[in-house]
């Protein structure tokens, strides 16, 4: 008799939810046999056999959250009899240990939550060191602080939020909600009027993360955007005359986002501020360009990561950007592909997005949205007007660290740089 367990998936995930199960009690497998598919908010996981033999238990079902090293179900010798029907075992089994409450802000996060299970003395506690210095001035046990860093890192602010938390008058407990869509429309009533027919969805793990980080992200910033444009001329001049040699050469197409992540990374290095974070009161400078580029997946928006963009070449750039955006859309992501982001880079014009105000990817303190080649009329003097092909480009910084001056000159520098492209091999 073997178990199956919910495997170890990094420091910053200790949860996620069964999406499918491939097996049914009384079904054979083999070692290695696909089992369960897990759901985590970053990325989708597959739990294989570890022995072969017959399923004999299946103890949690589908949509179930499960915690890491739980066991899940049981695998007996082949040639043996099912031990159980195949009835929800969660009914029957209920998990050893009751989940610990959680703010309700923080109820349909639950990968943010989960970092703080490590106890503040444990060595492998994901705080930092003057989060820890803090919690033990003030008598504050980690395992009761949410880490607002999507990579389950604990800030001096988290602590002090806890406190705060735990300081404050409990509230009165709400009574339970009906499921409501956007209309004002619950499951219950639709019912009632079939001439109005309406879908009840559960969010994903996945979306439910996301919305709690961006909102995260407008509470813990002082989030603020400035715009520019630039003539993409000669960007498109280069791209026409040396894509197809580009892509001869280099077995890659030569695309807008290489251009891009050059100009971010010589503005970075000119303003590193736009390349920190913040911890409580001190304010970390990195000087490694890890960029992250935005996709948009079937199951929500992901951020995987450039790393050393700096060293890179276009072709280089351009092949990362290819395999993390195919890997993203067959849900092939791996953790290290997501974590450690230093800014990032989002491009709504693939959509037809003409201007938008891109949200942090906390807790990086800039973001650059790129947005659709419009042709338009520009003044090129004051007797001469010329149709060219303009983008606007916006930027969000964190103006707790961020002056807006900075943040201007930091837009206008990646405005100069795409505008003179042979200016970008020499940033690089």
């Amino acid at each position: 008799m073997s178990d199956i367990k919910i495997p170890e998936m990094g420091e910053s995930i200790t949860e996620g939810t069964i999406s499918k199960w491939m097996v049914k009690v009384g079904d054979r497998v083999g070692a290695g046999d696909l089992l369960l598919e897990l759901e985590t908010d970053k990325v989708n996981l597959e739990v294989s056999a570890e022995s072969a033999g017959v399923i004999a238990e299946i103890r949690r079902g589908e949509g179930d959250t499960v915690q890491v090293g739980e066991v899940v179900g049981t695998i007996g010798a082949a040639g043996a009899e099912s031990a159980a029907p195949a009835a929800p075992a969660v009914e029957a089994q209920p998990s050893a240990a009751p989940a610990p409450a959680v703010p309700a802000e923080a109820a349909s996060a639950p990968v943010q939550a989960a970092p703080s299970v490590i106890a503040a003395s444990a060595p492998g506690v994901a705080a930092s060191p003057s989060a820890r210095k803090l919690a033990r001035e003030r008598g504050i046990d980690l395992q009761q602080v949410q880490p607002s860093d999507p990579n389950g890192r604990i800030s001096r602010t988290d602590v002090s939020s806890a406190q705060n938390q735990a300081s404050a008058p409990a509230a009165p407990a709400a009574p339970a909600a009906r499921p409501q869509t956007t209309s004002g429309i619950t499951a219950a009533s639709a019912s009632e009027d079939p001439s109005k027919p309406v879908e009840v969805i559960k969010m994903s793990r996945r979306r439910q993360t996301i919305a709690t980080r961006l909102v995260e992200a407008q509470r813990t910033a002082a989030m603020l955007t400035t715009f520019n444009e630039v003539d993409m001329t000669r960007i498109l001049d280069i791209r026409k005359r040396r894509k197809q040699s580009f892509q001869e050469k280099n077995d890659v197409g030569l695309g807008f986002m290489s251009f891009f992540t050059k100009a971010v990374v010589g503005a970075l290095k000119k303003y590193p501020l736009l390349n920190a974070e913040i911890d409580g009161d001190q304010i970390i400078a990195k000087k490694y360009y890890d960029i992250g580029i935005a996709v948009a997946a079937k199951e929500g928006l992901v951020v995987p990561v450039v790393r050393d963009a700096d060293r890179l070449g276009f072709a280089e750039i351009e092949k990362r950007i290819a395999d993390l955006a195919g890997k993203a859309r067959a849900n092939t992501l791996q953790l290290s592909d997501l974590q450690g982001g230093t800014f990032s880079i989002t491009n709504g014009g693939v959509f037809g997005s003409l201007l938008s105000t891109p949200i942090l990817n906390t807790p990086q303190v800039g973001i650059l949205g790129m947005h659709k080649i419009q042709w338009r009329p520009i003044a090129l003097d004051e007797q001469r007007m010329e149709n060219r092909p303009m983008m606007y480009i916006a930027l969000s910084y964190d103006h707790r660290i961020v002056d807006g001056a900075e943040a201007v000159r930091f837009l206008v520098t990646i405005k100069e740089l795409l505008e003179d492209p042979e200016s970008l091999l020499l940033e690089g």
